[in-house]
């Protein structure tokens, strides 16, 4: 039997803008939330383990209950890059933003590395505020298709110059911008990775940003939960800690973040017929999915699930926004096998990310102690025999502290019925979340629900916000492509890019 696959011109209909659509499902203020390297079974993770916690039912007498984003399902997106069955984040960060299949590594430019424009700057053109919020580098994949155009994503110097406006041809274009990743706004001598000695920092500021370094000056920026447009909240990487790790006094969770940038849009916009656009990245759950750390990728998906809930009950309140969500890919091949007790994730303390750190730098004579007073209560073994402890010293002791904590990490998950198929990414389906006011819900599903290719997603945000993506593509070209740097190199590029997703993993 053959399938019957979407019909290609059903879905340019939604890019191009000429299927009919009711006016139910225009909107003023649109919200896109990107949880990255996010699976079904992430979300069944942290849904047993939400209930389980919160006395509904026990691991052997389950009874879970729906938790957060389980209330907004629309459809399944299809990932694939235009040269490889598993995506980058860059290649489907290009198709959910610009609604364009590329190759995996490209940053919001075509099959040809020619520029191809985003929801983000054809709301700009409109007239709209813009915003991005994320725990990556403000550099990373995700952000930078949404406000960059280069080549490969690891030019992330080049991607910082142009979301602040040095050197994209419009300008200054982002009214928000909050991540990590300080370290390319600034030059090589004032702590940063620039080596072309310019503080886009300092120049932001004199361009009209006002700046904020970390969570204290993030809270001073603030007045009445409001903060000054436009704004550039850029915290160091190694701030931007996991939600298990998370110290009160380092940087803003993701759920305080979206709140002072969705407040600060609004109260932009409130007097205008002209709303605002954002897209919010839940960055580190592909993060933890790399690093095979289940702990980590368990806190950081209640969190989505909470960023979630927030945004739903925001759009019941304010029917003029709508919300969608779907990730870049799935992450680390989570199963969730025979033996799965959620309730061992309960025990870990920290990240991987944290102990592997801790691990590494501890330069005592008793490694048997450190491991077993420090880094396995940390990971959250309890049971464990002396010869396995010993093992674990010899690992240490051989191939380094690392590997003795990727060991004991596969004990831990082994108890915890927890596997992971890789350390990157998968090719398999993700889910399409979304949610409006009313009527208006309808007419989200009829749209945009389904299943749908992810290059359909823009075309939906598009159509209810009234942007002209083809139009905001022909003035990214006006006066030429020359600013897209290195084009005579795509081809290596091409291949390169393609080489590196097979042994992605990140950067903290």
């Amino acid at each position: 039997m053959r399938l019957q696959a979407l019909p290609l011109a059903v879905a340019g209909a939604l890019l191009s803008g000429s299927a009919q659509a009711a006016p139910g499902a225009k909107a003023k203020n649109f919200i896109y939330v990107v949880p990255d390297g996010y699976g079904v079974a992430s979300q069944v993770l942290a849904r047993d383990y939400y209930s389980i916690t919160n006395g509904e039912g026990t691991v052997a007498r389950p009874d879970t209950s729906a938790l957060g984003v389980d209330t907004m399902i629309v459809g399944s997106v299809k990932t694939q890059a235009s040269d490889n069955l598993v995506t980058d984040s860059a290649a489907s960060g290009t198709a959910y933003a610009c609604g364009h299949k590329t190759y995996n590594g490209a940053i919001s430019v075509d099959d040809d590395g020619l520029p191809v424009a985003s929801v983000l700057e054809a709301a700009y053109l409109k007239g709209l505020k813009t915003g991005l919020v994320v725990t990556s580098r403000m550099s990373h994949a995700t952000p930078a298709v949404y406000s960059a155009h280069v080549l490969y994503r690891d030019s992330e110097n080049e991607i910082a110059a142009q979301q602040v406006g040095y050197s994209h041809p419009w300008g200054k274009f982002v009214n928000i911008l909050i991540g990590g990743g300080r370290r390319h706004y600034l030059p090589t001598s004032q702590g940063g990775r620039r080596e072309d000695g310019v503080n886009l920092v300092n120049w932001a500021v004199e361009n009209g940003y006002n700046y904020a370094a970390d969570k204290s000056e993030f809270e001073e920026a603030q007045e009445d939960g409001i903060l000054p447009l436009p704004f550039l909240g850029l915290f160091t990487s190694s701030d931007l800690t996991y939600e298990v790790d998370r110290d009160v006094e380092r940087e803003p969770s993701l759920l305080e973040t979206t709140i002072a940038a969705i407040h600060t849009l609004a109260d932009a916009t409130k007097r205008s017929c002209k709303g605002y656009f954002i897209m919010v990245e839940a960055s580190r759950i592909d993060h933890a999915a790399h690093a095979n750390d289940a702990t980590a990728h368990l806190h950081e998906t209640l969190m989505y699930n909470e960023v979630m809930l927030w945004l739903k009950n925001y759009v019941e309140e304010n029917p003029d926004t709508q919300l969608l969500s779907a990730a870049d890919h799935e992450c680390g091949g989570l199963t969730l096998i025979d033996g799965y007790d959620p309730l061992a994730l309960a025990r870990g303390q920290n990240s991987g990310d944290y102990i592997r750190a801790l691990a590494t730098n501890y330069a005592g004579d008793d490694l048997s102690g450190f491991l077993s007073d420090t880094i396995l209560p940390a990971v959250g073994v309890v049971d464990y025999t002396e010869e396995d402890l010993s093992g674990w010293v010899s690992i240490a002791n051989s191939e380094g502290a690392s590997a003795a904590v990727n060991a004991i990490y596969d004990a831990f998950h082994a108890v915890a019925g927890i596997n992971w198929s890789t350390g990157g990414h998968s090719a398999a389906d993700v889910v399409l979340y979304g949610h409006a006011q009313g009527p208006r819900q309808a007419e989200l599903e009829r749209y945009i629900g389904g299943f749908r290719d992810n290059t359909e997603l823009p075309g939906y945000v598009a159509r209810v916000l009234d942007l002209d993506l083809d139009a905001a593509t022909s003035k990214l070209r006006a006066n030429g492509t020359n600013w897209v740097q290195k084009r005579e190199l795509l081809a290596d590029i091409k291949k390169r890019a393609n080489e590196a997703a097979r042994e992605h993993s990140h950067e903290y």
